[in-house]
């Protein structure tokens, strides 16, 4: 029989359609099947299939779905990726000790960085994880001052600026603001020279850019007039404050710094803190933390120069003094005191993590978000799982929103949200780092997604990917 052309056309389309119909919908790029979801905005704790296409989760669901790729997370945990606010050390290298961690978001606060444009280029397409940084109070304080920027040392940051320095200070962090910088990062105890005027014109400058103050706050060990004085800029001025380690910070004061900063929030103040989940730091042994007998003479056999992992005496600790470098801390308050500030409400977990030397650094730089799983929520009990997820994914999100809208869609499982998810064993999961060996991978977390990329699969690195997208304000 004869049919005219159109028809064979509709009846070959008709065809294709109820063809594609039978075979049922295309698959997702990714589904991780069969996990244990937990998002803290929501409440949600279900076993669900999670289906992601392009960089957003695309579905949440009990029913069976289909994906071009599956990951297994049968008896594991899939939460959002992990938001470090507080992490020195952005290479190739640092993104990857990250990601074994859980961390699909990483962020340089506290002191920050002195040129936010070159920094974001630097990372622009090659990063493995979400970056953002502050703009630097000491790095440009340096500047204005000398010129060059040596970093966390030298004269010039034990000395006041000039009325003419302060003008071209508050200049330049207003241009780093209007250009994206997420907030201003302050490492107060670094700055001896820094007078109060001086800081309070720079939480001004923050405030009306509507911008966090990260601030690393002055060293008191008898009382908490530090925590004081930060609390009172930011009353004067309305600037959001954030008190980075408030565990080495605080010290054997913790609880009491604690108690002020719920104060401050109970009449009204914005100001928040975190902690990390060891009773040691990690600094530079030239910067101006140790002018004034802060050493600890009789535990020099206590700091660790983390290049070599050797223990310190007199001679060599002066010797290094000279030399410039990291080294660990001796520990100079408890860990029933670190267990209060990880599990107090106010904190949220940032790991503080350091730049690798010799591949080396640190622990809290290897497995911060692993020990907080592992020792703190699944042996001690200290917090419930979702509390700790929340403190890790949702809150640090939160923090930073206001001023970076992206943030709304990341530190949450839902339809929509960017796709940076990790999937950890939570009867497994623990930091494995040692302060004589830090270098080692958590275990337990077995894979991690960024913007939608797989970048560990099975606890293996993916090479050859860079997902990461900055974290940066939307300039003004």
């Amino acid at each position: 029989m004869f049919r005219p052309a159109c028809f064979q056309k509709a009846w070959a389309l008709l065809v294709f359609l109820l063809a594609g119909t039978a075979c049922g919908p295309a698959p997702y790029d990714i589904v991780i099947r069969g996990g244990r979801v937990m998002d803290p905005e929501a409440g949600l704790d279900a076993v669900r299939n999670v289906a992601v296409n392009g960089q957003q989760i695309a579905a949440i669901t009990a029913e069976p779905v289909e994906g071009r790729e599956v990951l297994d997370a049968d008896d594991h945990v899939v939460t959002a990726g992990f938001i470090d606010l507080h992490r020195h050390g952005h290479s190739p290298q640092n993104y990857q000790v990250q990601v074994q961690d859980g961390i699909t978001s990483s962020l340089e606060l506290e002191i920050g960085v002195e040129d936010i444009d070159s920094w974001y280029a630097q990372r622009q397409g090659r990063a493995l994880v979400n970056y953002g940084a502050s703009i630097s109070h000491p790095y440009l304080r340096n500047l204005v001052m000398t010129g060059s920027n040596p970093g966390l040392e030298g004269e010039a940051l034990a000395k006041p600026l000039t009325a003419e320095q302060l003008a071209e200070l508050k200049k330049r962090i207003s241009h780093a603001l209007d250009s994206g910088a997420v907030a201003v990062g302050f490492g107060l105890a670094y700055t001896p020279g820094a007078t109060s005027g001086e800081i309070l014109e720079m939480f001004r400058i923050a405030a009306q850019h509507n911008a966090n103050s990260h601030v690393h706050i002055r060293t008191s060990r008898t009382d908490a007039s530090n925590v004081e004085e930060v609390l009172e800029y930011a009353k004067q001025t309305g600037a959001p404050l954030h008190i980075v380690h408030i565990n080495s910070s605080g010290a054997r004061l913790i609880p009491e710094y604690l108690e002020l900063i719920q104060k401050a929030r109970d009449e009204g103040v914005d100001v928040t803190t975190e902690c990390y989940p060891y009773n040691r730091g990690s600094t530079y042994i030239q910067s101006h933390l140790f002018d004034s007998g802060q050493a600890y003479p009789e535990k020099f056999d206590e700091y660790i120069w983390v290049e070599t992992g050797e223990h310190l005496t007199r001679e060599s600790f002066a010797r290094y003094r000279k030399q410039g470098g990291l080294i660990i801390t001796p520990p100079i308050y408890s860990m029933e005191l670190v267990r209060q500030a990880v599990a107090n409400p106010l904190t949220m977990i940032a790991s503080d993590g350091m730049w690798l030397v010799n591949a080396r650094a640190h622990p809290r730089t290897f497995g911060t978000y692993a020990r907080i799983l592992g020792r703190y929520v699944r042996e001690e009990k200290a917090l419930a799982l979702m509390e700790a997820l929340a403190k890790m994914s949702l809150r640090p999100a939160q923090r930073l929103e206001r001023r970076v809208p992206m943030m709304k869609n990341k530190g949450r499982v839902r339809v929509g949200a960017d796709a940076d998810l990790v999937v950890f064993n939570p009867a497994t999961v623990i930091d494995k780092g040692t302060y004589k060996e830090p270098a080692q991978p958590p275990e337990g977390i077995r894979h991690v997604l960024v913007n939608g990329v797989v970048v560990l699969r099975d606890g293996r690195i993916v090479e050859g990917v860079h997902p990461g997208r900055p974290i940066r304000a939307v300039p003004e």
